[in-house]
């Protein structure tokens, strides 16, 4: 089919999908920059290498896993018109978000309370680099408890039906996306320390 034909709903559609993925794009080139900057960063002879890497932080990466696995279920209920089902795997979902954002500060008491902080006489350049990768994916992550938040207003009042849930897949979409960008920074945190 021709991009220029098709429905409005149609057009409509392709152009949200399409931002949502610019928008994607656009969070992995910041990341890159990040993550980049931190490779490099690692060859001063000041980079920190016997800290505690927090434990809080593993737990985080266990609840956002768990919580891609609740958000596509959630999804899977409403495509198959099981209402209640669907809310209750959207609040399993946010729940488990939160309690993401809640170890991941955690995270940061943990580094703390070992005298690490994001700047200051007590900071250290690979520390400075944990704060500042960590608070930056929370930012994002709050941009996804708004969109979940939003589809589960909407799939409350029934915005959402069998053939309409295009707002469900964009928000299971950056949830994924989040989820797969903390494990991938995990990663790297966790092998580089």
């Amino acid at each position: 089919m021709d991009y220029t034909e098709g429905t409005e709903r149609y057009k409509q559609d392709r152009a949200k999908k399409q931002m949502l993925w610019f928008g994607i794009i656009s969070l992995c080139m910041t990341f890159a920059g990040l993550t980049s900057a931190y490779i490099v960063s690692m060859e001063r002879r000041d980079w920190l290498e016997d800290y505690n890497f927090p434990t809080a932080l593993i737990v985080s990466t266990v609840l956002i896993i768990i919580s891609s696995l609740t958000i596509h279920m959630a999804k899977n209920a409403i495509v198959n018109e099981k209402r209640q089902l669907g809310t209750t795997f959207l609040l399993l979902t946010l729940g488990l978000g939160i309690a993401f954002v809640v170890s991941q500060f955690y995270g940061f008491k943990s580094l703390t309370d070992q005298g690490y902080y994001f700047t200051g006489a007590s900071s250290n350049i690979t520390t400075t680099f944990l704060f500042l990768i960590i608070a930056v994916h929370i930012a994002h992550v709050i941009a996804g408890f708004i969109s979940l938040i939003l589809i589960i207003i909407k799939h409350i009042t029934g915005k959402y039906t069998k053939e309409n849930y295009l707002g469900v897949t964009l928000g299971v979409t950056f949830w994924h996306f989040l989820d797969l960008l903390w494990v991938f920074l995990f990663v790297l945190l966790f092998v580089t320390k």
